[in-house]
């Protein structure tokens, strides 16, 4: 089974969504959006970019 978008609501009335792998495990968190239609572009963004993501262009952050 594949992951999945999962479109939330925070306390503040802000939207945001999560990438979920198919065992719960969350693997990305989006920024917080003012409207659902925002967060609902980003999430298509995300799928629109997705194939284009590289592993070799990644980089970490040093502690």
């Amino acid at each position: 089974m594949a992951g999945k978008f999962v479109l939330k609501t925070a306390t503040n009335g802000e939207f945001y969504f999560r990438l979920q792998a198919s065992n719960g495990q969350t693997i990305l968190k989006s920024e917080m959006y003012k409207t659902r239609a925002s967060a609902e572009n980003g999430i298509a963004s995300v799928k629109n970019h997705a194939p284009e993501a590289s592993t070799d262009d990644q980089t970490t952050a040093k502690a």
